[in-house]
């Protein structure tokens, strides 16, 4: 039988409700899909919104050497030789900005570096990181940093925050924020899940990133397929040669993919893989 020619050379996938499974793992059936994507030399890339050290985490689990793109495209970093190939520090004054307009609305602002979250108050996306590094070893724990003050740390820590994140039930409040940071005219703003809110510097989108990424490897646009589910997921879908939505993915995302899958988990990734890349 003839093997067919693969025209795809690099993979890239979101980690929430695209590669992990509902209990934050990565399936055996994606293991086995992606250990064979890179039998054929196809670079395999995660990108999500995590803080580095955590994406990191999951990125080891595949078993496979992979650039990872964290805090949204602001991060590119190989674990192996622990080169950073691209990062944007967030602007002091847009950090000071999303801190005050979240403490106008009652709202707790996080910061992420590469390995630290930043915050006033161990709430909402701070405590989950808290729930996590119970279940985990040292090493690969997210430092959680209680401070007193977020001005002060973006003074303290300059040259070090990637992103902020503000994540809270009241919607109309996020979507205030929202509109309000936008005005700036500085900043990147998406969601990976509704009731969050991520900024990053103008341009830092997964999209970005990918680029990044294919110009470096030398990859075509048309030799990429990205995989994700929600909105910060649409600047790669829409980059790359070949887009894909997960079953469960938002409308929006779904509207703007070249093909849909299967749910995140019933191995959608997996089932990708095999139709296009194996």
């Amino acid at each position: 039988m003839m093997q067919r020619q693969n025209k795809y050379k690099m993979v890239v996938m979101d980690m929430d409700y695209t590669l992990l499974n509902k209990n934050k793992e990565v399936s055996p059936g994606n293991k086995e899909a992606l250990a064979e994507a890179a039998k054929k030399g196809v670079r395999l890339v995660v990108a999500t919104g995590r803080i580095y050290a955590s994406a990191r985490f999951y990125a080891r689990l595949l078993g496979i050497d992979t650039p990872i793109i964290a805090s949204n495209g602001a991060i590119i970093k190989e674990d192996r030789t622990n080169r950073i190939m691209f990062q944007s520090i967030l602007l002091d004054e847009v950090a000071l900005e999303m801190i005050r307009l979240c403490k106008e609305n009652g709202l707790y602002c996080h910061l992420y570096s590469q390995d630290t979250v930043y915050t006033e108050k161990i709430i909402n996306i701070s405590q989950k990181y808290c729930e996590w590094n119970e279940k985990l070893c040292e090493e690969d724990r997210i430092n959680i940093e209680v401070v007193s003050s977020l001005e002060k740390t973006v003074e303290t820590e300059r040259g070090k925050i990637l992103k902020a994140v503000v994540v809270d039930n009241d919607l109309e409040k996020l979507a205030y924020i929202r509109e309000e940071i936008m005005k700036t005219g500085k900043v990147s703003v998406s969601q990976s899940l509704k009731d969050n809110l991520e900024v990053m510097n103008k341009g830092i989108n997964k999209g970005n990133a990918v680029k990044i990424l294919a110009d470096i490897y030398d990859i075509k646009q048309e030799e990429i397929v990205a995989i994700g589910d929600n909105e910060n997921d649409i600047s790669m879908i829409e980059y790359a040669g070949l887009g894909i939505a997960m079953g469960n993915a938002v409308d929006e995302l779904k509207e703007k993919a070249d093909y849909v899958t299967g749910n995140y988990d019933e191995d959608g990734v997996a089932q990708a893989l095999w139709k296009f890349v194996i």
